[in-house]
């Protein structure tokens, strides 16, 4: 006798999307021509930090705190914890030469870029808790 339960019962979906096979190490390539790419784009940017105490790429300090603000970071301390949380991810793609700038480094880099530069003035914005 054949259960009811086992014939009625769904067996999934079928996604129309292709599979991906090792979608980590795609990821991993996507975002490596990503920050290839966002390097090009900030290379116009100046850096504000000393030049004789830098120890992080501006590169890291934008694209970390970028990726922060995306899932609703809003402050300096939220962009050092979110590159901590994610460090071994972020390792990946990013120099990281000295590790994850501190939510102090965030700040005195951040506050003094133009934010015409981004095209919106939510980096400005970001320590006020506005």
């Amino acid at each position: 006798m054949v259960s009811l339960t086992r014939r009625l019962a769904p067996t999934g979906f079928k996604s129309s999307k292709p599979k991906i096979k090792s979608s980590k190490n795609l990821s991993i390539a996507n975002a490596t021509a990503l920050t290839e790419k966002m390097s090009l784009v900030f290379s116009e940017i100046e850096d504000p930090l000393v030049e004789r105490t830098r120890v992080h790429l501006l590169t890291d300090i934008l694209i970390i705190g970028i990726l922060s603000v995306i899932p609703g970071d809003k402050g300096w301390e939220d962009m050092e914890n979110y590159g901590l949380s994610k460090y071994d991810w972020l390792e990946q793609f990013l120099a990281l030469p000295e590790g994850i700038p501190s939510a102090d480094t965030f700040r005195r880099v951040f506050e003094p870029i133009n934010s015409k530069v981004f095209g919106c003035d939510s980096f400005s914005k970001t320590g006020s808790g506005t």
